[in-house]
């Protein structure tokens, strides 16, 4: 991946700094870190908020590209435990541009329709359209961890889906779709408080699930799946990006960074008129 300027608060590039290559390891990564960043909270929260017009004029211009028979997309994937704030980044930074741009996508149990398919049946779905910047809020990889984790799929069957994974992200990038993966990535002491957090408040119990606390029983285990699930499937055409979640303010500003740096790598352009602009003027003027 080639070296891009860094700026706007970070000593180096997010992209470059927090990309998954050889000898990753999940374990190394401490969550409640700000790789990269010197500044606090409320710087963070000042760059986000800057960025923001810079990102939603890049994002138009891909849509405008799209509505003009373009053919490419930009797709989000957002994984994390429970609490790891995914729903706050579709918010906070996604919802920052234009939303008729947007495709959201949130991924839970398959329904007996989806059982009856193969696991990326109801992926293909979702895919974003030329000109889109499509959001997954989990995705195909809970195919790869929950059935991991639970044993719901044998070893050939997981590296199956590994493989599936890898052809399926493939194409997609060859057929137009950039492809962004970041795993939101919470300590489990900062779970805890989360969680604790919305027993504490009434606006936030809709939030919270029981089986929640099920599943903070086996950690270790799903921290072991991620581990496995971003080796086998982060390639230069689909990179896995691991960002440290405990500050949702930091998960924030390098999600928006990694979103910014994507489009402008894709650098699009507004599309030239369809049309006699003079012609539409002299129209115009005579109505």
């Amino acid at each position: 991946m080639s070296k891009r300027k860094a700026g706007h608060g970070f000593t180096d590039a997010p992209e470059d700094f927090l990309v998954v290559g050889p000898g990753f390891s999940l374990a190394a990564v401490d969550p409640g870190s700000t790789p990269g960043f010197s500044g606090d909270k409320a710087l963070g929260e000042e760059i986000l908020a800057k960025r923001d017009p810079h990102l939603a004029d890049l994002q138009e211009r891909l849509f405008a590209e799209g509505r003009s028979g373009g053919h490419r997309s930009l797709l989000l994937v957002l994984q994390g435990m429970d609490t790891a704030g995914k729903g706050g980044m579709v918010s906070h930074v996604v919802g920052a541009v234009d939303v008729q741009g947007v495709q959201l996508a949130a991924f839970r149990a398959p329904t007996e329709e989806e059982k009856g398919h193969d696991f990326l049946w109801r992926i293909e779905k979702e895919l974003p359209r030329p000109g889109m910047l499509g959001c997954f809020d989990r995705s195909h990889y809970e195919d790869v961890l929950i059935h991991r984790v639970h044993g719901w799929a044998d070893e050939a069957e997981l590296e199956r889906r590994y493989s599936a994974i890898q052809d399926f992200e493939r194409r997609l990038h060859e057929g137009g779709t950039r492809i962004l993966k970041v795993m939101l990535h919470i300590g489990r002491d900062e779970q805890k408080r989360r969680l604790a957090s919305r027993l504490d408040d009434p606006t936030k119990y809709w939030k919270y699930t029981p089986g929640d606390l099920a599943e903070r029983k086996y950690w270790d285990d799903y921290m072991d799946a991620y581990q496995m699930a971003i080796e086998r499937t982060s390639a230069a055409s689909a990179p896995w990006y691991v960002v440290p979640a405990d500050n949702k303010w930091y998960s924030r500003m390098v999600v928006q960074e990694l979103l910014v740096a994507a489009l402008e790598r894709m650098d699009p352009q507004w599309p030239d008129a369809a049309f006699d602009i003079e012609e539409e003027k002299r129209r115009l003027a005579a109505t």
